[in-house]
């Protein structure tokens, strides 16, 4: 297959499926021109625990993708989420000495702001910018030009383990693929489902996927906390299956044809069949018990990442902001925004994939958003790429990071 200079592919390594969205960049537009997916039987909660089974997902959904797209695929942005992921808030302080600030001043306030004691087994993922200071005006998001004596910036570190950051780029490097950046899932779902003004105003964005629900904060067009909750569709699955006594997978089969999470008006004589099993035969069960299941279990999620909202202390920002936006596969799940908005009493809406034209109907749907996002955040980084990150990369930068401390302790 011919190579495509301007081609983008979005790799979304989940936990329960593995897809590789294909998006062509003409212009200021992005057509997307291919999709593959696979189910996903390497990972448990976002992390990798089987490499081999991974990268033969991984070949599977890209092979699809490109027999879709026409073209040979060789370089993806990959998504990361997983409990391991962490988030903390930083600034810094240089000194302008009364001159305009320069592009180098911000980099080096950045640098300034992320000189934190980070553990060797943790490798930074995101520096993101919140906003900058000069002297004692705030809210700045590009300071180049203004005269002033100190700068100050207000930053959002994303770190994650080193071994899960390493075992994703080994994946994507055995599947024969180069990964462009590692960009974490619930930023790249952002990009996918939030308008500008949402991201302005202030929103919370809630990534319901199979092993985990990534949370993000968005305020003045940028991140302001992220959050993984080792929780997901897979925990709805489970609760069912054991509630009904049912295979897994038939419980993720009711959990999908049969699944709300409203209990009220549905009545006593609706009822749904199970399918025996091992010889069993089929029975049948109130679909009321089924509700209630994903009822409960869904609103612990929600009432877990309102707690998380609290002790971040972003609830002035979330109480000012347009709401909550949810997305990922649960987030299909019948009666899901109203289980939002009893517990966090504020509007809520489902995020659909949005700015993207070509196969529209394949990927507009929450579970994408994840890969689609990581098409849109490729196309807007495209021009400021790094380097192509291999697994050696990282146990290099650790290297580094341990000569310079034994350097320091000298």
């Amino acid at each position: 297959m011919p190579k495509k200079d301007n081609i983008i592919v979005g790799l979304d390594i989940g936990t329960t499926k593995i897809s590789a969205v294909v998006g062509e960049v003409t212009g200021g537009d992005i057509h997307v021109v291919g999709f593959g997916t696979s189910p996903s039987v390497g990972l448990r909660k976002g992390v990798v625990v089987n490499i081999e089974s991974t990268v033969e997902s991984i070949k599977k959904a890209v092979e699809e993708a490109e027999m879709m797209a026409g073209c040979e695929i060789s370089a993806v942005y990959a998504g990361i989420a997983g409990s391991h992921i962490m988030g903390l808030n930083s600034r810094g302080i240089v000194a302008i000495k009364g001159r305009e600030v320069n592009p180098s001043d911000v980099e080096r306030v950045k640098e300034a702001a992320r000189a934190v004691a980070i553990p060797l087994d943790r490798e930074v993922i995101h520096v993101l910018p919140q906003e900058y200071l000069v002297d004692d005006q705030s809210g700045i998001t590009n300071p180049v030009g203004m005269s002033g004596v100190r700068l100050e910036a207000k930053i959002h570190i994303v770190t994650g383990a080193v071994s899960s950051v390493h075992n994703i780029i080994k994946c994507a490097n055995r599947s024969g693929l180069d990964v462009f950046d590692i960009v974490l899932e619930s930023m790249a779902s952002g990009e996918a489902v939030l308008s500008e003004a949402e991201k302005d105003q202030g929103v919370v964005l809630i990534d319901i996927g199979g092993g985990t629900s990534d949370m993000a904060i968005f305020s003045g067009k940028n991140i302001r906390h992220t959050y993984v909750l080792p929780l997901g569709g897979n925990n709805l699955t489970n609760d069912i299956a054991i509630g009904i006594r049912a295979p897994l997978a038939e419980a993720e089969m009711i959990k999908k044809t049969y699944g709300t999470c409203i209990s009220e008006g549905i009545t006593p004589e609706e009822m749904i069949t199970i399918q025996g099993s091992s010889g069993r035969k089929p029975r049948t069960l109130p679909r009321q018990i089924l509700a209630e299941i994903l009822e409960m279990r869904m609103a612990e999620i929600f009432r877990l990442l309102r707690k998380e909202i609290l002790r971040a202390g972003m609830d002035d920002v979330v109480s000012a902001g347009s709401g909550i936006v949810i997305t990922g596969g649960s987030a299909m799940l019948d009666g899901a925004v109203e289980a939002a908005e009893s517990v966090f009493s504020l509007p809520v809406r489902v995020g659909h994939p949005q700015g993207i034209s070509g196969l529209v109907d394949v990927v507009n749907n929450p579970m994408h958003a994840t890969g689609v996002g990581l098409v849109l955040y490729g196309a807007r980084h495209q021009h400021n790429r790094k380097f192509h990150v291999k697994d050696k990369n990282i146990f290099s930068r650790i290297f580094r990071r341990m000569e310079k401390w034994f350097r320091d302790a000298v």
